[in-house]
């Protein structure tokens, strides 16, 4: 991705933009971008896009504008911010050390992202099937909700309370949080109950 990044920089220079013909308004980079005309100016504002030439006043940019634009959006979609995109194009970054270790912080956080995003899925579909018609009924929801307090984010307290492996220790259950034995029975006999009563889950 850095790569094509970097050859599309290359190819939208300023001994490019100066070429007669072929040259795009803003208005049609922007329509063959699929962006807005004030994205094009912010883009050009934070160095992403270098200057284009001046024509009675007017951008006209090289018909190479529009892959550079696209390879702008194709890393916002990738999680890079511009700001981050720019520091991609800087000297220091753009040696391949310099790239590995933005790239390696930016899977980091999206592996976080995504953790955090499958522990959120997971608890509403836990939720769609718990039996309780009012969930803060249901001690599996009250346990979260204590183990919240305590300052356990939902990624942590889902993985205890279902006895699911911690990320930091795969393949051992994580330890569940302790809980008065009667509401954890009740809780158990209810999901034995809603397995043989699929309506009761509607109610």
């Amino acid at each position: 991705m850095s790569c094509s990044h970097d050859q599309a920089f290359r190819l939208s220079g300023a001994s490019e933009v100066g070429t007669p013909g072929g040259l795009l308004t803003i208005g049609e980079l922007a329509r063959r971008a699929g962006v807005t005309a004030s994205a094009l100016r912010y883009y050009e504002e934070l160095g992403l896009l270098p200057p284009p030439a001046r024509i009675s006043g007017k951008r006209r940019y090289p018909e190479s504008a529009a892959p550079l634009v696209a390879a702008i959006l194709l890393y916002s979609e990738a999680g890079f911010t511009l700001a981050e995109q720019k520091a991609l194009m800087t000297t220091r970054a753009s040696t391949r050390t310099g790239r590995r270790e933005l790239m390696q912080r930016k899977l980091a956080e999206l592996d976080e992202q995504i953790a955090w995003a499958q522990a959120a899925r997971e608890a509403i579909s836990h939720a769609l099937g718990c039996p309780h018609e009012d969930i803060t009924q249901c001690p599996n929801f009250n346990a979260g909700i204590t183990a919240r307090l305590a300052g356990q984010p939902l990624s942590l307290s889902h993985q205890q309370l279902h006895g699911q492996a911690s990320p930091e220790s795969p393949g051992v259950a994580a330890r569940p949080p302790r809980r008065p034995a009667g509401s954890r029975r009740l809780c158990d006999r209810e999901r034995a109950s809603a397995r043989h009563d699929p309506d009761s889950l509607l109610s």
